[in-house]
Formats: structure tokens, sequence, C-alpha cells
């Protein structure tokens, strides 16, 4: 679950690609919580380039984007809630509880109301305010996946390529920066907070 159109790939798309690879039988839930126009349009887009067309229910609501959740935030958990099935996930993704947009903060109180009994990895994700945290839990990326997220990102979020922050060397910096701190065999890896973890 990402606040943004881009999100869920900046900071887990090359979890969920291994996690696939590995997992051909997984069925995976994407979820936006904002997107109209030509972001939901990519972020569909994208979501299914990334997951492909089986197994994967693409959702994107439509909350106003920088606006969560101080508009509309009891309709936004609503379907939410309509999303979760029964019994629910397995694995829940979504962005860390101390991220400094305040969207994605709340996308991640959603994860932690109604996802309580499921695992909840928090990723990352860059920007201006450096709110880039230690992180308690690695996932290495073969080098070709590293690849495609970074690709995927610049063919399938052509709204953001004017932003100065949104380009390939942010995102390879960040994934060979977390390579390189659990030592990944390929020089690269997505990093999350594990905050409880049942074995």
């Amino acid at each position: 679950m990402g606040a943004h159109a881009d999100d869920l790939e900046i900071g887990c798309g090359g979890t969920v690609a291994r996690l696939l690879a590995e997992r051909p039988d997984s069925r995976v839930t994407w979820v936006v919580l904002t997107g109209d126009g030509p972001r939901a349009a990519e972020a569909r887009t994208s979501a299914i380039a990334l997951l492909g067309t089986m197994a994967a229910q693409v959702a994107v609501l439509d909350g106003r984007d920088g606006y969560l959740p101080y508009t509309d935030p009891a309709a936004t958990k609503e379907r939410l809630m309509g999303l979760r099935g029964d019994p629910g996930p397995d694995l829940v993704l979504t962005h860390r509880r101390e991220d400094l947009h305040q969207d994605h903060a709340f996308a991640a109180a959603l994860a932690w109301q109604l996802f309580r009994t499921a695992p909840i990895l928090e990723f990352e994700v860059p920007k201006y305010e450096g709110d880039l945290g230690p992180a308690n839990l690695y996932v290495p990326l073969p080098a070709a996946v590293a690849t495609a997220k970074v690709d995927g990102l610049m063919t399938y979020f052509p709204s953001q390529r004017a932003h100065d922050w949104f380009t390939p060397e942010t995102f390879r910096a960040l994934l060979r920066l977390r390579g390189l701190e659990c030592r990944a065999p390929s020089g690269y890896a997505e990093a999350f907070t594990c905050r409880k973890l049942v074995a």
C-alpha cells in the first residue's frame, strides 16, 4: 500500500519482483491511496508491468494528493477495509511510520490498524526531508531486478521526470547503499523496518 502512484515501485518494487519470481503462485493486492487522471493511469500501467495480469488486483483510490489524512480519512479507511479480504494478507508492504510526508505516515497508520495479524514491512522513499532511517531487514536483489526497477520508474512515471530528485542515480544510489549495508552479492538491496515478526 502506497500513498502515491510511484511509492510502491520506489520502496518495494524489487522485493515484489523477487517474491513473484520465487513464488509465482502469490496473489498481490496493489493499493495506491491517491490518484486521478494521468497519475492513476501511470499507477495502473506500472503495476501491471511489474505484477502481470495474473493474481493481481490493482486499486487506485481517489484520495487527493498531498491532502491525506486531512480530507476524508474515514472514506479511505472504508475503501481499504473492502480490499483486505478474508483471512487477510500474509504480508503487508507500506511506508515507514516515521516518514515525514503526512500522507505516507497515514498509509503506515492504516496498515497497522487494518492488518494487525500480518507481518508489516515498512519501506523507505527518498526525499528532501532526509528522513531515511536505520533498517533492520534487507532484501538483496539480483542486479537485473535492480536495473529493471530503475528502468521501470523512468519508463512508467513520465509525470515525475521533471522533479530534480526523480533520477536513475537517486534510485540506484539507495539500492547500492542498502546493498552495501547487507553485503548483498549483487551490491543491491531494498531495506525495510520490521517492528514485529512471529516465527
